[in-house]
């Protein structure tokens, strides 16, 4: 072996498992070399998830991302020689509705991803698993690409990293610990080692269950946590015998047990002859800080391989005997069987991208066997270009605030995900229990009061409606149906549908504290914020005014959705609560990447946000401000910004509207929001709950959502939110921008949609939520555009001012037709819907006169 360098290009911490092997791998691809990796313990890995990992991999997810990151796996490892595309069933048991109704959503996903899955009868699902009672189960999904890495993962990770040591451009070093990361100010300049010190210009973290004690050296945390996963094997299951074979009959997932089955094969293979059945702990999960996990040479087997009792999880594998006999007839190992240790995490997704602390710091962490070559590959194009073909702010490690990365919060929401890992069906809406109360606005206590409905985002609690409003479902009775499906009700307050009428009727006042707010100021401010936004930000015309911009990537693509507020020393950038984290510290990056003089605040919780809006806002808003005529059109344009004096407090006052009615955002500093609330409140002014502001009546309105209709998949052109003219100024994704503008027309466009019939089967009317495909009403199949992608509704909400289910969606510019009759697929049942707007196109006023009135 050659002495241990003293410089490289990029040093991989943890390169043994499957992520580090997969990200040497995919860096090299892309032309990167002068790669160092090194692992405290074997290479590939003898001590990590890798060396113990079930292997298999199922493409049955409701991530748009991770679906994608799974297929790219799955065929990674297969041209690799190293898949058996066996297939997969997930069951449901007799009685479990619940269970049944996830496997339909599950087939509308598949429909989305293309994964074509299908359901199964008992009867199908016996003849391709044997070993399963039939007369257990009701149905079964069919999953034809689920399958199993073979030999083993820790065997890819391997032949990975040998070939790329071939290369020339990887060198690897076993037995060699991180002991600290070497620093220059915000910037990594290298690793120390056991070996010694080796300076580098990238540091890429991919050290698994101990990704978070590499972490610490970069004064931050990882919102991740291992956690113990029982995994039992049961010898002489000789089936298989003399075929070679690593797995015989398909993967069997009995989720509403939270538990899995397969066979290992060939008795004559290295772990042949068994069955192996692994269970996820539904009730107090076991985490394990990496602190806590005991050194190699003081572990039974390895120390991600803990010691199982048994009896921990006696009652779901006997009832897994109910459903597979064949587990009570042969020997338990418990020499072999063990709690193997994988990673959860605090909302579900990886932790991958640049550190928030040290530039050059990379992190790969969280990420399971089945989605290693995937990620990996977005790691490797996101280094290499600065963006990835798929939106992946879902996996940004920039998506956490500061709270987010503190040791109590991220305990809490990894023990509750734990908990959710197979059972049960996690719901589209689905609030966490805990990790919550961490951000309140100054008029939480006035909310609880009014019996809040909450919910939370960004740390914020916020209702989507209020008890105290409930006398207004009578009023409105025949406008707000009762959803009696269960799913389509649950964490939705009808009594919201109620206040958005009576808004539309009147006025009212919402809870806005969510906002994300950033100042950007500086000598160079006002020249950053142009070379970032699409919309003109400079001159002098534009101070006191909001702009709604977005920001575009290198190719063009819509990356980020807010509002400036340009004033005379600086710019506001007023952004979603879960969008904000990742600009904030996306704009600290550019800034120093291009030498602008400025400085970033994230100053969110230094200020709050009321919103006041319907026909009778001016005139009750005029009740309570100093200058009740300097709110009068002629005194106050739309879209300005001006101070307003309220109960002895300054508010800046913004003229705009995101719930298609006359009004403003007011904003305020934080400590004086409670005085304001009371002065409105005092007036009589009904409070409503944010689900009409951030749903029901945003479809109405056609207005789109960052992360969900906006994403650097599609342009400001196929958003349809480009600007008549592009500026003079030069900002980022101009090039690509022009060239887009310059098309006849788009590939695709956001397009507005109602259902025509909600009416299911049994005679039940839905209400959908989440996604769902949109699909051809004669062949049944998914549209996709002329660049391969795949049309489903981004967003869907009951709008009760129109009474119908609106979505939007991106269809293939040859369905851009106003009328145009499609359909989409909710819960495995088929609904048709009709193109009600191509691009922009509210349905609720539809020349916007209401917001400017």
């Amino acid at each position: 072996m050659a002495g241990f360098p003293q410089k490289a290009n990029v040093v991989i911490v943890g390169l043994g498992g499957i992520v580090g092997a997969s990200v040497a791998h995919h860096l090299i691809e892309n032309g990167w070399d002068d790669i160092v990796g090194i692992d405290k313990s074997g290479i590939p890995t003898d001590v990590g998830s890798t060396a113990h990992a079930s292997d298999f991999c199922f493409s049955t997810g409701h991530d748009y991302l991770t679906a994608w990151t799974t297929m790219y796996s799955m065929d990674f490892y297969e041209k690799m020689g190293h898949y058996s595309r066996i297939g997969g069933i997930e069951v449901v048991r007799n009685g479990d509705t619940e269970r049944l109704e996830e496997e339909k959503r599950r087939i509308d996903t598949g429909k989305i991803f293309g994964t074509n899955l299908s359901m199964m009868t008992p009867a199908e699902a016996k003849a391709k698993f044997p070993l399963l009672e039939e007369d257990q189960i009701q149905a079964a999904l069919w999953d034809p690409n689920a399958g199993l890495v073979v030999p083993r993962s820790q065997t890819v990770a391997g032949k990975l990293i040998d070939g790329a040591e071939k290369t020339g451009k990887l060198q690897s070093f076993a037995n060699t610990p991180a002991l600290d990361l070497i620093t220059e100010g915000n910037r990594i300049i290298g690793v120390k080692t056991s070996r010694g010190d080796i300076h580098a210009n990238h540091v890429i973290v991919c050290a698994g269950l101990w990704g978070r004690l590499i972490a610490e050296m970069a004064d931050e945390d990882l919102p991740v946590m291992p956690v113990d996963h029982p995994l039992t094997f049961f010898s002489g299951y000789d089936e298989f015998k003399d075929t070679g074979l690593e797995i015989g009959y398909p993967l069997l997932r009995d989720q509403g047990n939270s538990a899995y089955l397969r066979d290992t094969g060939d008795p004559n293979t290295t772990e042949g002859g068994q069955i192996e059945w692994g269970y996820y702990y539904e009730k107090d999960p076991h985490l394990v800080h990496p602190n806590e996990i005991l050194p190699k040479e003081e572990a039974r087997l390895s120390p991600s391989q803990r010691d199982l009792e048994l009896e921990e999880v006696m009652d779901p594998l006997e009832r897994a005997m109910e459903l597979t006999p064949i587990l009570g007839e042969l020997g338990y190992r418990e020499n072999h069987s063990f709690n193997g240790l994988l990673q959860t995490t605090t909302d579900g997704g990886p932790s991958i991208g640049e550190s928030q602390k040290l530039r050059g710091l990379w992190y790969a962490v969280a990420i399971w066997v089945k989605d290693a070559p995937g990620m990996a590959k977005l790691l490797a194009d996101w280094m290499t270009d600065g963006r990835t073909h798929i939106d992946h702010n879902g996996i940004d490690f920039s998506r956490f605030n500061d709270y987010q990365l503190e040791k109590q919060y991220i305990h809490d929401r990894c023990y509750e995900t734990a908990q959710k890992i197979y059972n049960p069906p996690v719901h589209t809406r689905e609030p966490f229990s805990l990790g919550r109360g961490v951000r309140r606005s100054p008029f939480y206590e006035r909310e609880v009061e009014l019996g809040g409905y909450f919910m939370e985002l960004g740390g914020w609690e916020r209702a989507h409606g209020y008890a105290a409003n409930e006398h207004l479902l009578e009023k409105y009775a025949d406008q707000v149906p009762v959803r009696e499906n269960e799913w389509d009700n649950r964490h939705f307050w009808r009594v919201s549908n109620a206040e958005q009428l009576e808004m539309s009727a009147d006025c009212a006042i919402i809870n806005l504290s969510h906002f994300h707010m950033t100042d950007i100021a500086g000598p160079d401010h006002v020249e950053m914020l142009e070379w970032l936004c699409a919309a003109k930000i400079g001159g002098e015309k534009n101070i006191g005014k909001g702009i709604y911009t977005h920001m575009l990537d290198d190719e063009g693509m819509v990356r980020a959705d807010f509002t400036i507020f340009r004033m005379e020393d600086r710019g506001r950038l007023v952004n979603g609560a879960d969008a904000g984290p990742r600009d904030f510290q996306y704009m600290r990056r550019i800034a120093q990447d291009k030498g602008f003089d400025v400085t970033i605040t994230d100053v969110t919780t230094d200020f709050t946000t009321i919103g006041i809006w319907g026909p009778n806002a001016r005139e009750n808003l005029k009740k309570v401000v100093a200058d009740p005529d300097g709110l009068d059109i002629e005194n106050f344009p739309f879209a300005a910004i001006k101070n307003i004096e309220i109960a002895g407090k300054t508010v800046s006052a913004f003229r705009i509207s995101y719930v298609g009615e006359q009004g403003w955002e007011l904003h305020m500093r934080y400590e004086d929001g409670l005085a304001v609330w009371d002065a409105l409140r005092a007036e009589g002014i009904m409070a409503m709950g944010v689900e009409t502001y951030a749903n029901s009546r945003r479809m109405e309105k056609s207005l789109r959502l960052q992360n969900a209709d906006l994403q650097t998949e599609y342009n400001l052109y196929e958003g349809d939110l480009a600007r008549p003219k592009v500026k003079e100024a030069d900002f980022r994704g101009k090039e690509k921008h022009l060239e887009y503008r310059a098309r006849e027309h788009q590939p695709a466009m956001l397009c507005t949609l109602v259902m025509t019939e909600n009416t299911d089967r049994n005679g039940v009317a839905r209400y959908p939520v989440g996604q769902m495909p949109v699909m051809h009403p004669e062949t049944g199949e998914t549209l996709v555009d002329s660049v391969g992608r795949r049309s489903y509704t981004t967003s869907v909400a009951f709008g009760p001012t129109i009474g119908k289910n609106i979505a939007l969606a991106y269809l293939p510019w040859e369905y851009c037709k106003v009328g145009e009759k499609l359909t989409v697929s909710y819960f495995d049942e088929i609904y048709p819907v009709e193109v009600a707007g191509v691009g922009y196109a509210p349905l609720y006023d539809p020349e916007n006169l209401k917001p400017r009135s």
